[in-house]
């Protein structure tokens, strides 16, 4: 049994990480528009640059709601009590690998056994 994890310094810095998440989201909903095909106001390359950094946003975006997801997730954990614990095996997640990756949800072997 290893030593008990401080939740309270994880679910301070969980929180955080979901508002800094949150912000950037709405910065980029504000942010993006949608790319215009009149071929009078833009040339065509520059019409293929803004869809290219149109969808370039997208993917950014399901990025960060997966990330968002996770660290939903990793609270709920700590709210039920099931944080720092591995969902395959139920051992303790170390510290220092929750430091890596508060939303972790697997002890390094089981994340190994995953992966492969």
């Amino acid at each position: 049994m290893s030593t008990p994890i401080d939740k309270a310094y994880f679910e301070q810095a969980l929180f955080d990480q979901q508002e800094e998440l949150l912000g950037v989201s709405k910065l980029a909903r504000e942010s993006s528009s949608t790319v215009e095909l009149d071929q009078t106001r833009m040339g065509r390359l520059s019409r293929m640059d803004a869809i290219q950094m149109q969808e370039m946003s997208k993917a950014t975006d399901v990025r960060r709601n997966d990330e968002l997801r996770r660290v939903t997730a990793a609270l709920a954990r700590i709210d039920s009590g099931d944080y720092g614990y591995c969902v395959e095996c139920g051992e303790d997640i170390p510290e220092a690998r929750l430091k890596i990756d508060m939303a972790a949800t697997h002890c390094v072997p089981c994340a190994n056994a995953v992966s492969n």
